[in-house]
C-alpha cells in the first residue's frame, strides 16, 4: 500500500524514475480497488476512482518508463491497437538502467 499511496503523492511528478515494482504495485492495487468496485455493482464509482486516478497513473507510467531509459511519450504507443499495449508492457517489464537523463538508478537507494 506503501507504493500506492507514494504514487499518489507524486500524482502529477513526471519527473524522475520508479522502480519496477513500485510501478507494477501501484496497478495491482488500482486492479484490486476497479475489481472489488466492480463486484459490489458500483460501477459508477469504479468509473469516478479511474478517472481520479488516470493522471498519477500517466506519471507513474512516465517515470517507470524513464526508469529504462525512455521517454514518458512512449505511452502513446497505446494509440496502435493490441500492438501498442504488448510493446508497452514489454517496455514497463523492462530492468532498470544505470544512470540516464531521467537521474540515477533508483535501486542504488538514492533518492531521485
Amino acid at each position: 500500500m506503501d507504493y500506492f499511496v507514494g504514487a499518489l503523492k507524486k500524482y502529477a511528478d513526471f519527473t524522475g524514475r520508479a522502480r519496477r515494482k513500485e510501478y507494477w504495485m501501484f496497478i495491482l492495487v488500482y486492479t484490486i480497488i476497479n475489481i472489488v468496485l466492480a463486484v459490489l455493482g458500483l460501477e459508477t464509482i469504479s468509473m469516478i476512482v479511474s478517472l481520479a486516478l488516470l493522471v498519477p497513473s500517466l506519471s507513474i507510467a512516465a517515470r517507470r518508463l524513464h526508469d529504462t531509459g525512455r521517454s514518458g511519450w512512449w505511452q502513446l504507443i497505446l494509440l496502435i491497437p493490441l500492438i501498442g499495449l504488448i510493446v508497452l508492457i514489454v517496455f514497463l517489464a523492462q530492468d532498470s538502467h544505470d544512470a540516464n537523463d531521467y537521474g540515477v538508478n533508483p535501486k542504488l537507494g538514492v533518492p531521485t
